[in-house]
Parts: C-alpha cells; structure tokens; sequence
C-alpha cells in the first residue's frame, strides 16, 4: 500500500506547478525586489503581480496584501499593530477559546502590557454564540479575533454575522484564516473583516511565507521598523520565490476550490460513515454541517489518540492527534476541553484531513485500520473490557 497522507491541516505538499512558478527566482531571477536596476525591477514586477493575484482570491485590493512569514507573524502583527495604535481608544480585546496558540499567546502576551481579553465559549459543536459575543463587547473593545475555521475541528464560523456585528459596533475584526483560504471562499468583503492571516503552506505552497490583508483606513503600528518594505508595515526583503510561490497557488486554488471542495466533502462523509458504522462508542468532534471539507476529528473511548496515530503510521497512514503545533504536548486539547469533553475524552482524539491526492479507496483503506487499531487497543485495555 502506498503511503497515504491525511495531515493536511498540518501542511500540504508543493504543488508541482508552485514549485515550477518558484525556481527561477531562486537563479535566473534573483534579484532585490528594492533594487533600481533590470534585476530588481524584475523582480517587484513579479512581487506586484503576486499582490494582485492574492488579492484576486480574497476579492481584496492589491495595495491591502502585506506579504509576512507565515500565519503566526500575520496574527501577531494584527493583534499587537491593533493594540499598540488604537490603545488611547481602549484596551480591550475579545477572541475565543479554540483559537490557535498564534492568537492565544499573543493575547496572554498583550495582557502582561495592560490590555484586557475576553476569552469567548463555544457551544458543543465549536461554534461562538454571537450572543455572547454581543455581551461581551464593552465601550472599550478595539478589536475582535475570530478564527475562520478551527485546526483541529475543522468548524468554520459564522464570519459574516460577526462582521456585522462588528461594523455595528465600530470595532475592528480580525480572523486567523490559515484553515480556510483556498478550500472555501474567502471573500473579506462579504465577511466584512478588516484584518486576516493567511499561510501559503496551508494550500499547497511553500512553508514560510503568508499574507496579512489588511482593509484600507484601518489604524495599525507596524512591529518591525527597517527599509520600509511592504507598504512601511512589514521591513525586510521581501522572500520573492515563496510569494510567486503563495500565489501560484492562489491561482489553483481559485480554479480548482468548487470541485475539489464537493469531492473531498463526499470522501469525508464516507470516512465518517464508515468509522461510526464499524466503532462504537465513537463520535465527531465539532458540526457536521458547519465544517471544512476534508477535515474530520474523531472522539473515541477506551483508547488513546496517540496509540491510534502510531497504529495508522506503521499502516502507512499519516494522521494528528490535533493541531500540528502543540502535537507533542502531552496535556489535552484546549479546543476540546472547550467543547465540553473531558480530558480522557479529548485524548481519544484523531484528527484527520484529506487533501488533493485522497481517493475512496484511501478512505476506505484508513476506515478499516481504524477499526482494527480501536478493537486491538480495547482488547488489552482494562477501562475498555
């Protein structure tokens, strides 16, 4: 059997017409995307047409793209930028409990300096109440910070009425979008958002490269001060290969979301269907209906996530336990503990995201080590007999 990937959540391959788009900038076209000469000039005019084809797949503005790091820089940058410009305004900002450590630590971080965070509940399927949200809103909110769609349940949130809401109440949002861009449309003016983080290697580009949008008119302090690169918000020369590399796949993504989105969705649903046919006293994590398409998050009792990871490795099958980032920390997951679970139930984990490559007879290849790996754990399990 081949080996088999389902850790897209994690990170994607490189597209092989990313990498093709990506290699010359690394020779022949090496130039300095600040530099005068035919070189550098060279080199801005393919950093400028990358601009534009981001922004294409975000129905943003060219000049509204600041090109970053990766997501962890973008959503350091919108918290911190908000935080420091606007503090004369308020100090107070809302988020919720499943975000990703990228905002969660950078809102403990921005509470040592004096600001105040909400930390917003989720209901059992890990979606915000925009009940709560309202009441949490103070006349000294500045900003609100709500993932897209969550890493580890793959729950995509109501975006739009939050927008609205935060248009109402003239507080800026921001949204970590990492999960979301090139696998469902992401459009920041229909979601009414003002700031949002996005990663390239999320959506089969390279590691090491992102995107902060930021809306025209929105009040930010940039955090790294230098040339002035990227519009004065982001000093450093820009990484030219990885950003034709981000957009490249920009491009794919918008050609291709529609239908890889309905195939993926019919292979999760049958994963789903096979797994909570074959194992008992199994579950989903999150809503089924409010979810990315490949993305599934399993609950299973008497039996741990990580010996069920293990199991599906030696099969060839690459799964998490839960989000890439914290995937070696033995307490459990936060976003779980946020729905409800209890610890012994959030390490019975497995999450499981498919991508471009997947095949049914993939899913029903990991729907039959699945069954095997719970059966055989229960077996020598004493809290399982």
């Amino acid at each position: 059997m081949k080996p088999i990937y389902m850790d897209h959540s994690a990170t994607t391959p490189v597209a092989p017409e990313v990498l093709a788009a990506m290699l010359p900038y690394f020779s022949d076209k090496f130039g300095n995307a600040s530099s005068l000469h035919g070189f550098g000039r060279e080199a801005r005019e393919a950093l400028e047409e990358s601009r534009q084809k981001l922004a294409r797949l975000l129905n943003a503005d060219p000049e509204e793209i600041v090109f970053t790091s990766g997501g962890t820089e973008s959503d350091n940058i919108a918290l911190r930028g908000i935080a420091y410009k606007n503090r004369d305004s308020g100090r107070h900002i809302i988020t919720s409990q499943i975000e990703h450590p990228a905002i969660l630590e950078t809102c403990r971080s921005l509470e040592q300096e004096g600001f105040s965070v909400t930390y917003l509940p989720v209901n059992r399927e890990g979606l915000v109440e925009l009940s709560e949200l309202e009441r949490a809103i103070r006349p000294d909110t500045i900003l609100i910070s709500i993932m897209h769609a969550n890493n580890e349940i793959g729950t995509i949130q109501p975006l739009k009425e939050i927008g609205s809401l935060a248009e109402e109440k003239d507080i800026y949002l921001h949204t970590d979008a990492v999960q979301t861009v090139g696998k469902i449309p992401v459009d920041v003016e229909a979601m009414g958002v003002d700031l949002l983080s996005l990663s390239a290697h999320k959506l089969y580009g390279p590691k090491g490269v992102g995107a902060l949008y930021i809306r025209r008119g929105t009040k930010i302090q940039s955090l790294a001060t230098g040339g002035g690169h990227e519009m004065g918000m982001r000093s450093g020369t820009e990484n030219v290969p990885g950003i034709v590399g981000l957009a490249r796949a920009a491009d794919l993504a918008r050609e291709e979301m529609a239908a890889e989105g309905q195939r993926l969705t019919k292979l999760r649903d049958r994963l789903a269907g096979l797994v909570l046919e074959r194992v008992k006293e199994a579950w989903i994590n999150g809503s089924m209906e409010k979810r990315l398409p490949g993305s599934l998050n399993f609950g299973f009792s008497y039996v741990e996530g990580e010996s069920l990871l293990l199991y599906l490795d030696s099969k060839g099958v690459a799964v998490s336990t839960g989000s890439a980032c914290s995937s070696h920390k033995l307490e459990p997951s936060h976003v779980l503990l946020a729905l409800g679970l209890k610890p012994e139930e959030c390490h019975g984990s497995l999450r499981i995201t498919m991508g471009r490559a997947a095949s049914q007879e993939d899913v029903n290849y990991v729907a039959d080590c699945i069954a095997e790996a719970v059966e055989r754990f229960r077996g020598i399990s004493a809290l399982g007999r």
